[in-house]
């Protein structure tokens, strides 16, 4: 078993609301696809500033989502108490990607720059989250020390038409951008 800490963390799920009234919460996997979260028993979440085991004494499908049940926990109001929770697993608990192929929390906190109509790359600002929109992920850019200007930028995530190099190393993503838009 891979150690957990909450320096190596990754957020897998969230428990986002109660299902019935014995314990049952229902379970929003960040996981794709989400059926992945099945994959993962050594969770943890942050309550009252101290990380806890998430223990689950079932797990399963239920139409587009999924539903748990909270070990030792039978009474609604008490599930109630654990929503909001992000349920995380240790980092090097993840699959390994192929290629270019990247996590979304490997890209969180990655300074953006832009080569369009400049020979020297422009800062942007850096990614502070990504949105899933069906069609294609978007990169959150918020301002950052050193950036351009104060704006937040959306910016699809197309390998090769817009996102044109992340380096990890470097913490650094080149896309091809226009900085006023």
């Amino acid at each position: 078993m891979t150690a957990f800490t909450p320096e190596n963390r990754v957020v897998i799920a969230k428990i986002s609301a109660v299902y019935g009234v014995k314990g049952w919460v229902k379970i929003h996997s960040f996981t794709d696809p989400i059926s992945n979260f099945f994959d993962y028993s050594d969770m943890y979440f942050c309550r009252a500033e101290k990380w806890q085991r998430a223990e689950f004494d079932e797990c399963r499908a239920h139409g587009k989502g999924i539903i748990g049940h909270l070990k030792g926990v039978d009474d609604r109001d008490v599930a109630a108490s654990y929503c909001g929770l992000e349920l995380s697993v240790a980092e090097a608990l993840l699959p390994k990607l192929e290629g270019d192929d990247f996590y979304w929390h490997q890209l969180t906190g990655l300074k953006v720059a832009t080569l369009y109509s400049s020979a020297e790359p422009v800062l942007l600002g850096e990614v502070s989250h990504l949105l899933e929109t069906g069609a294609n992920d978007v990169l959150v850019v918020q301002k950052c020390m050193g950036s351009l200007d104060d704006k937040e930028r959306l910016i699809p995530y197309v390998p090769e038409q817009f996102i044109k190099n992340i380096n990890l190393d470097t913490g650094m993503i080149l896309v091809d951008w226009d900085p006023e838009f």
